[in-house]
């Protein structure tokens, strides 16, 4: 698409090297196809700036000929194609400014329609295939919580590939555009689950493999008291640490898989115990080693975030004593660590081992399984399963034995100890999976000292 800019760009008169500026390159659309610079006001508001991106985009084609609603369509579901097609088209050529009383008085036999009808047919199109986009091929996201640090930052804003796992498609189809799960303002539903479509994904470039960073909706949500659907539940980002069929464990913090250690997110963050001289700590170095959830218990102990390099780097200042990572001792149980059995004495450093179901793969269903399977067999599932005493039925017929219908997947956040993941809730069913987090594309640090929020560093950096 770069290229077929580019190309467009000459072709209108202009420096190719144009297209590649950010909201320069958009200016320079609005200047090609006669429409006014303030367009690019609207492109901040969420929701609108989609509409209005794809009208200029539309209004750009057109004056170079793209006139017909299918090359409209074409340009817009296929551009990778169509754009470079067109830039090397000798046939192709600039026209004028789409939006002028010249162009539309030339080509009016094209453009046979009054001023509101096409507003109205442009807003349609551009919302029709927005949706399309953000359902089968890429979205955006951002990075609201903690959870990821240090890999993904709170304000890092990314792009989600739909392809390369399959896009899902819809299962609740009668929503709101733009909204997830509640609309802005009202708080009220943004959907209709009168009609619901069954669980289908179209195929993809690659499985999910373990390491990769995934987007997938949160399983809990199918309870009180939300009770969404799949596809509107609320979205989480974790990375994928088991898959089907796989055996996973914690030791000490460290995750092992088929008994072999996985390997550990190269930015991820956990608790040290930190003994200092002091209580003074210098709020740059607190920013500069990204240090968070300080917690103070004497004027020397402290408990907080960081990365394992932070550690180091930290071990090295000449007011700090020690620097431990505080990871939870073997046998102390935790209520909230899945599979809330407490005959399972297990917490978030130390836990397991577990088998992650696996589509076709049969379990023996008793005291000791039930606690881990039977949130996946009724809810995920939608089997009525009931337990009286040693029977177990399953839809009615008694049963001592399930064979699961999907794969699942266990999802960790790199924040070990600031992370709501699978220890908490167990396992991710595949008809919850979004899509594969590919690069940031620009990140704002709120928190920062300087004037400027934006982290250079950071911008279309791909995830690890």
């Amino acid at each position: 698409m770069t290229i077929g800019f580019w190309q467009l760009f000459k072709k209108a008169g202009r420096a190719g090297w144009e297209a590649l500026v950010p909201v320069y390159g958009t200016y320079i659309m609005l200047k090609i196809s006669g429409r006014p610079w303030w367009l690019l006001l609207l492109l901040i508001i969420p929701g609108v700036g989609i509409i209005v991106e794809l009208g200029i985009y539309i209004d750009f084609i057109k004056s170079f000929g793209k006139t017909k609603l299918r090359q409209q369509a074409a340009g817009v579901l296929l551009g990778f194609i169509y754009l470079p097609k067109w830039g090397f088209d000798e046939k192709t050529s600039y026209l004028g400014a789409s939006a002028s009383a010249e162009f539309q008085e030339k080509y009016r036999q094209d453009l046979k329609r009054s001023s509101a009808r096409e507003w109205t047919e442009a807003v349609i199109f551009a919302v029709v295939a927005a949706t399309l986009i953000r359902s089968l091929f890429i979205e955006a996201y951002t990075i609201p919580t903690p959870s990821m640090e240090s890999s993904l930052l709170v304000g890092d804003f990314l792009f989600v590939s739909k392809v390369n796992y399959g896009a899902r498609l819809p299962m609740t189809p009668v929503a709101f555009p733009f909204a997830h799960h509640t609309m802005p303002l009202t708080g009220t539903k943004a959907y209709w689950d009168g009609i619901k479509l069954p669980y289908f994904r179209l195929p993809g470039l690659s499985e999910i493999k373990k390491g990769d960073v995934v987007v997938f909706n949160y399983p809990m949500d199918a309870d009180s008291p939300f009770y969404r659907p799949v596809d509107k539940r609320e979205n989480y980002i974790k990375r994928c640490q088991g898959a089907p069929g796989d055996t996973l464990s914690l030791i000490d913090a460290r995750v092992y898989v088929n008994s072999k250690p996985a390997k550990m997110p190269p930015h991820g963050e956990m608790e040290y115990m930190v003994r200092a001289d002091d209580s003074r700590f210098d709020p740059q170095m607190i920013y500069d080693l990204h240090l968070s959830d300080i917690q103070q218990f004497t004027n020397r102990d402290y408990m907080m975030n960081m990365t394992e390099h932070s550690a180091q780097m930290l071990k090295g200042y000449s007011n700090i004593k020690t620097v431990t990572p505080n990871v939870r001792l073997r046998g102390v149980y935790d209520p909230e660590i899945f599979p809330h059995n407490p005959h399972y004495r297990w917490n978030v450093d130390n836990f397991g081992p577990i088998i992650i179901p696996k589509k076709g793969w049969t379990v023996k269903l008793d005291s000791l399984t039930l606690p881990f399977y039977s949130r996946a067999i009724a809810v995920y599932e939608n089997n009525k399963l009931q337990v009286n005493g040693n029977d177990i039925t399953i839809n009615g017929k008694k049963t001592n034995s399930y064979t699961f219908k999907m794969n699942y997947y266990w999802m960790m956040g790199d924040n070990r100890h600031n992370s709501e993941d699978s220890r908490f809730w167990g396992f991710v069913p595949e008809d919850h999976i979004v899509g594969k987090a590919l690069f940031v594309w620009m990140s704002w640090d709120a928190t920062s000292p300087s004037a400027n929020k934006i982290r250079w560093s950071r911008l279309f950096r791909g995830i690890n």
